[in-house]
């Protein structure tokens, strides 16, 4: 790993710049293929599998029978797994529904909000080597508990283990297709594929384009997504060895994958280097990780403020403080997608069985988003009650407004309701 040593803070925006992404030379790419599936439907997601993933589709559908089999196919200690995951990100999402409360802001004046399930959504699991079957339980679970109506899945994948989470999370349907064209299907509909509301999923840089695509055409999105990314502060009080796993557990998702270590010893450092040249061998997708990690940055720094300082600069996915006051430094962060506390804290909980939800803003846009929630599959509604006596008591205050803006039928609707109460 590059090692940089005590920067000035003018160079940090520098240091801490992700790879930029030529997003416009890759919507001019996905672009006709989000057209032609708009005006040809099913004709194009065939043409396109056999274009790109060498298969002949007749019918994109996965049957009931084979989601049944899946089961079948598991072992045992795998489904237990799942299973122990889905029931603690299901007791995290589910604490996280509000009842409705109602405020009377003025005598007769009663306002409150509800929570709705967004009626279609639909969630996109990429291929490739990863099955992300985890990833199926964090969109599916607090969709499940926001009782979205109609929860569709895309995928190229045929792995037992995804047909498997997707009946546990109840989806309502399961498609075999992929890429950007399956986004497509999913925004504007197809004779097979429902259309949704808001689509959520991971995806490479052309599931990314075709997804922020649609959103200007009026399909919600969770949120934009780049590569996958890890910071680490740690102090001495860490354990060189797990925060070099730490590095490796996110190196291994993709060369592009973003890695990055800020600590104040450079003791440490140097432990944490020769911990990650030793386990990097053993790893099954070490040609993956050696080369994000050849692109990774350890940067040492004068003390732990200026640490601080630069992760709310850099907007981390995934934070991990491994240093002696990690709940002190912790209350100091404000800008991460979610942030693991302490020695015995890995990513690796999050991302699978924690609780918390592992799909989370990228690219420093934590800055001002946040991860999936069970808030993310919801529409919060409004309401309002005015009684006769409530009338009277805001009627005034709502004439003069409107009369100040020269909205004289605003005032009037006010106007007419009080004068048949005073007459």
């Amino acid at each position: 790993m590059n090692i940089i040593s005590f920067p000035q803070r003018s160079e940090w925006k520098q240091l801490l710049a992700r790879p930029v992404q030529e997003m416009a030379e890759i919507e001019q790419k996905v672009l006709p293929i989000l057209q032609k599936v708009k005006l040809e439907g099913d004709a194009a997601l065939r043409e396109y599998a056999q274009k790109f993933d060498k298969i002949e589709l007749n019918n994109f559908q996965v049957s009931q029978e084979e989601i049944d089999a899946a089961e079948s196919q598991l072992s045992e200690e795998l489904k237990e797994a799942i299973w122990q995951a889905y029931k603690n990100i299901y007791t995290f999402h589910e604490a996280q529904k509000q009842t409705p409360e109602v405020i009377e802001t003025m005598a007769g004046v009663r306002c409150w909000r509800k929570s709705v399930g967004i009626q279609k959504v639909g969630f996109y699991i990429p291929g490739g080597t990863a099955p992300l079957f985890s990833t199926v339980l964090m969109l599916g679970i607090p969709a499940q508990i926001a009782e979205c109506q109609e929860r569709i899945l895309c995928s190229p994948s045929n792995h037992p283990a995804i047909y498997y989470a997707a009946k546990l999370v109840g989806i309502t349907k399961v498609f075999r297709i992929g890429g950007a064209q399956a986004i497509a299907a999913m925004a504007y509909g197809t004779e097979t594929i429902p259309q949704v509301y808001k689509i959520f999923g991971p995806g490479n840089q052309y599931v990314t384009a075709a997804k922020q695509l649609m959103s200007k055409e009026g399909v919600a999105i969770d949120m934009p997504a780049g590569p996958s990314e890890v910071a680490v502060m740690a102090d001495d009080s860490a354990v060189p060895s797990f925060v070099a796993s730490d590095l490796l557990s996110q190196a291994e998702h993709g060369a592009d994958s973003q890695v990055l270590l800020v600590s104040t010893s450079k003791k440490f450092v140097s432990a944490v280097n020769l911990a990650v040249s030793g386990q990097l061998n053993r790893l099954p997708r070490k040609d993956l990780a050696t080369k994000a990690i050849e692109n990774s940055k350890i940067i040492l720094l004068e003390s732990q403020q200026d640490c601080i300082d630069m992760l709310n600069e850099y907007a981390p996915e995934h934070l991990i403080l491994a240093v002696e006051n990690y709940n002190e430094v912790g209350e100091k962060i404000i800008n991460a997608g979610s942030i693991f506390l302490g020695n015995y804290t890995p990513e690796s909980c999050g991302d699978y069985a924690s609780g918390t939800n592992h799909t989370l803003p990228t690219n420093g846009y934590a800055r001002a988003y946040s991860g999936v929630s069970l808030d993310s599959f919801v529409k919060k509604i409004t309401f309002q009650e005015i009684t006769k006596q409530g009338i009277l008591n805001i009627g005034r205050t709502v004439e003069l407004m409107a009369e100040a803006e020269s909205l004289e039928a605003h005032k009037r609707a006010v106007t007419l309701r009080m004068e048949s109460l005073l007459n």
